[in-house]
């Protein structure tokens, strides 16, 4: 196996990992979306803080690594920062209706 290919092995694992962690942070927005009620939740709120702020450092380490490209990880983050804001969204307006 050539260094090329070692590399692009690692650059596919990383990539599917950090699409993994990705893939279980938008399972929690999701069953919050799905389960919105009147009063918002500090711990939940919490974890999903938490889990961005561990996804972002990962992502940071696989960039600095050479293991993604700055756009992969920025592509990941932004549709998770999209999703989170869609979420925060739906709470407020569920705590004035």
């Amino acid at each position: 196996m050539s260094s090329s290919d070692v590399m692009t092995s690692l650059h596919q694992k990383a990539l599917t990992l950090l699409q993994e962690d990705a893939d279980n942070i938008e399972k929690l927005i999701q069953i919050q979306m799905e389960t919105l009620t009147n009063r918002r939740c500090p711990l939940y709120e919490e974890v999903l803080d938490t889990q961005m702020y561990g996804l972002s450092r990962e992502i940071d380490f696989a960039f600095r690594a050479g293991l993604i490209n700055e756009a992969a990880g920025k592509t990941i983050l932004s549709e998770l920062e999209r999703k989170l804001a869609q979420l925060y969204e739906a709470l407020a307006k569920s705590r004035n209706e």
